[in-house]
């Protein structure tokens, strides 16, 4: 009996049997090095001085797999890395926020993305990380104190409700989803979402890529992201906001291999440039799934 992932997903995944494979394998353990406090250089020899197992990665001098869990290690609490799977930075390097803008991070709990756009920021210029829930909000400021963050201030704005009077150089919305691309760490997500929680979750992923968009700078970035392989999540959304507003979808130059945006789903078609949008599979880079999109005034 096929389960839901595949009979939805089958016939656009070009590797079936690959992607399965990846989705039944462990998650690697990855760190991403944490640019605020030491360089990845730096990182890497005291990890390996200190008799650990590292490889970095290739296409991100960012990252490196550990053989052993990061959590509990002396470097952890310093906030000298910072665990991430690799597919995560992904919508942060498409983003590129630099040192001296204005950025947005709209839905910005645990905070790896917004730490990593701080890093990249060196800490400079204004980064806003918004996070409605209160429970949430702990663990990013736990996490922005751990890394010496100091450039970014936290805000509890429901995301599609984020005031109008501040305009961004750089916004990521990496929007609450069904969660699909993390199958390989919860397995109860092997079999799929719902058809109402996909329902759900897209009607306020298109309110919230509204928002975004309308607190865009004249040549300004929007970057929208999920870790779900569901086109109503994905594809749907940035055709809502290409109908709804004068938007433009940019190409992303991938530094790892992707899969392009889906130009139809189930009946219906998107327009011909949402194919610049990015699909991750686990079996692509051996980590989880998602799918970004980098979006600017046309």
């Amino acid at each position: 009996m096929e389960s839901t992932n595949e009979s939805r997903y089958r016939s656009i995944i070009e590797d079936w049997d690959a992607f399965q494979k990846a989705a039944d394998s462990p998650m690697p353990y990855v760190v991403r090095s944490n640019a605020l406090k030491i360089s990845s250089h730096a990182l890497y020899t005291r990890l390996v001085d200190a008799g650990m197992d590292v490889t970095p990665y290739a296409w991100n001098h960012d990252l490196f797999e550990l053989a052993e869990p990061p959590g509990r290690r002396i470097e952890h609490w310093l906030g000298l890395y910072y665990a991430q799977e690799a597919v995560q930075t992904l919508p942060v390097l498409a983003l590129d926020p630099q040192p001296g803008e204005m950025a947005l991070d709209l839905c910005a709990a645990p905070g790896g993305k917004a730490t990593y756009m701080a890093a990249r920021m060196q800490n400079r210029g204004t980064l806003v990380a918004n996070e409605p829930s209160g429970r949430r909000q702990m663990s990013l400021l736990a996490n922005i104190n751990r890394l010496g963050v100091l450039n970014t201030m936290v805000t509890a704005y429901q995301g599609e409700n984020f005031p109008m009077q501040t305009s961004f150089d750089r916004i990521l919305v990496d929007a609450p989803c069904s969660a699909e691309g993390t199958l390989r760490k919860e397995t109860l997500l092997r079999d799929g979402a719902s058809s109402g929680t996909i329902s759900r979750l897209a009607s306020l992923q298109k309110r919230l890529i509204l928002r975004a968009f309308d607190l865009l700078a004249s040549s300004g970035l929007l970057v929208y992201s999920t870790c779900t392989f569901a086109p109503e999540e994905n594809e749907a959304v940035v055709a809502y906001l290409l109908q709804e507003r004068d938007a433009k979808i940019l190409p992303f130059e991938s530094p790892i291999e992707t899969s392009s945006g889906l130009l139809g789903w189930q009946g219906e078609t998107f327009p011909e440039q949402i194919r610049h949008c990015v699909r991750v599979y686990p079996h692509q880079l051996n980590s989880g799934g998602g799918f970004l999109a980098r979006i600017t005034r046309a």
